[in-house]
């Protein structure tokens, strides 16, 4: 190999990469995409499932809490912040980050005329979990 034919080959190397070297690595760039993004999206489903079960469970905590001190239930989730046995109103993750939630109003336990108040909370938002449970039955 000549001295012209050594120096051709190196300027030419120093071009860059080839087309098919730029589309092997694109291919092996969508296989690893096309791993990861599913198992990103179940582990944030199943984080904003886990964020629901714990808000839906904090208030019902702060529910029987008022319950017990007040001698009644509240009549509705905000009494419940206003009385400070929550700080804020939880958010609903899965019911795109509202502050809303379906008020369960039954029979005051501790009543002996039968009023009516805030027996339990569920989830506004529509579908089901990754164990086909509904939101609204949690």
């Amino acid at each position: 190999m000549s001295e012209r034919t050594k120096i051709a080959a190196k300027r030419h190397s120093m071009y860059g990469f080839s087309i098919l070297e730029l589309m092997i690595a694109m291919f092996i760039l969508v296989i690893l995409l096309s791993v990861a993004l599913p198992t990103y999206q179940r582990s944030v489903q199943h984080a904003r499932e886990t964020v629901l079960k714990e808000n839906l469970f904090q208030m019902r905590r702060a529910i029987d809490q008022y319950t017990a001190d007040k001698g009644k239930a509240p009549e509705a989730v905000d009494d419940l912040k206003e009385a400070g046995y929550l700080r804020e109103i939880p958010v609903d993750p899965v019911n795109l980050e509202k502050r809303e939630w379906q008020p369960v109003i039954g029979e005051d336990p501790n009543s002996n005329e039968g009023e009516q108040g805030l027996v339990d909370v569920k989830s506004l938002a529509e579908g089901s979990d990754s164990e086909g449970v509904a939101y609204s039955d949690y």
